[in-house]
Formats: structure tokens, C-alpha cells, sequence
């Protein structure tokens, strides 16, 4: 995993007594990289794998946007930290799309698999995030017509890749959720500006043709 040096890896790392900067690195996100972000729900403390929205059978539990909505994301500095004044704990959620990054993801294990078939290309990659379960790979933002013409464009895409891009959201390392801690597995070079990101053609591309070399079958969750 690559280090994050100087004050960004401060704002992105654990406090002192072992609890996540979660306000810091919001803020980071928000006005320094202008990536906007708003707190999600919260896991629920009786039941960790369990969501604190009512949804009984949450599929993302302490992973998304309940109040706010989605559409309050801001990079706002005052919004965000009154947000994670109010809520310390709260899960960091990035609003993907328009001007944001989009992402795509896969299981972890194939994830793992796949990058490692791309680090042997030598493709250069941004930012990746990881979860438990799955792992996202950011990249350039993207509209739905430019998904949809370099989808129809593949003759096979592993249904195991998901596309998080307008109308979309992630939860942004250090957040706490039903499925643990969300973390960087890629993690952003330092600098004053947002980390640098691909064109998703270069990620999807890249992503099947690896998973194809590799015989990756990867079930889809």
C-alpha cells in the first residue's frame, strides 16, 4: 500500500487513541480536492453487519447517504464541519459523478488479481478503494451516454464490475461501515491538488482483459 507523506497522510490516518480523523479527512476531500461529500448513515451499534436506516435488509449497512440525501453533498468547509461536528463517527460518503470522480468496482478478490495482472503491464492507476468485500478503482468523471457506448462496444463484460458514476456514491477511507473500515489500497500521491485520475475506457479495458487473462470468475455481490 503506498504511503501518504507529509499532512495529508496526518489528515488521512488514525488519531493518537486509535479513532479515525473522520472530520479531517472530510475536509480534506471537500475543499482541498473539491470532491463533494456529505455523512451517511451509520451502522447499527447492536449489530454491526446490520444498517442504522430502516431498511432491515440493507444491502450497504453504514455505507450510504439516509439524511441528508444524495443530493446535499456539498464541498462546502462550514457545511462539513458542522456535519461531522454533529456526528463524528459518520461514515464519509463521496457523491459520484459531474464534476466528482466515478469509480469502478469488483469483488475483492478478483480485484486483487486484476490489479496485479495490471501492475505486470505497468497501466498506471489512480486512487483504489477498498472494502471487505469489494474494491473501486476512481477514475475520470463520465456520463451515462459515454458508459453506455463503451459497454455496447465489449463483447463480454464480467457482471462483476459495477459502475458507481452520476447519481452514484462510495465511502471514502476512514469510514467506519457494516462491512468494516473502508481503506486505501491505492492511495493518493501526495500534493496540493485532487489525486490524478484515468479514463474509465482505460480501466474497463484494461479490467476485462485482465480478468479474461487471468480466468477470473468472480461472483457477483
Amino acid at each position: 500500500m503506498r504511503e501518504i507523506l507529509g499532512r495529508r497522510r496526518r489528515l488521512l490516518s488514525r488519531r493518537d487513541n486509535g479513532r479515525p480523523e473522520v472530520i479531517s479527512a472530510a475536509l480534506t476531500f471537500a475543499t482541498e480536492w473539491k470532491w463533494p461529500v456529505l455523512p451517511g448513515v451509520t451502522a447499527d451499534p447492536q449489530g454491526r453487519a446490520r444498517c442504522g436506516c430502516p431498511d432491515p435488509e440493507c444491502t450497504v449497512p453504514g455505507a450510504h447517504p439516509f439524511e441528508p440525501g444524495l443530493l446535499a453533498a456539498t464541498t462546502d468547509e462550514r457545511m462539513v464541519r458542522w456535519w461531522w461536528a454533529n456526528r463524528p463517527t459518520a461514515p464519509i460518503v463521496l457523491a459520484t459523478g459531474g464534476t466528482a470522480p466515478c469509480a469502478v468496482s469488483l469483488p475483492a478478490p478478483a480485484a486483487a488479481r486484476a490489479l496485479a495482472a495490471l501492475d505486470r503491464t505497468g497501466m498506471r492507476l489512480g486512487p483504489v478503494l477498498a472494502s471487505r468485500t469489494r474494491w473501486a478503482v476512481l477514475v475520470r468523471p463520465y456520463s451515462m451516454e459515454q458508459l453506455g457506448e463503451l459497454l455496447y462496444a465489449k463483447d463480454h463484460v464480467p457482471g462483476s464490475l459495477r459502475f458507481h458514476g452520476e447519481g452514484g456514491y462510495l465511502a471514502l477511507p476512514p469510514s467506519e461501515t457494516g462491512q468494516g473500515q473502508i481503506r486505501w489500497e491505492r492511495a493518493p500521491l501526495p500534493g496540493s491538488a485532487a489525486p490524478w485520475l484515468p479514463d474509465v475506457e482505460a480501466v474497463v479495458d484494461a479490467m476485462v482483459d485482465a480478468l479474461t487473462r487471468t480466468g477470473v470468475s468472480a461472483p457477483e455481490f
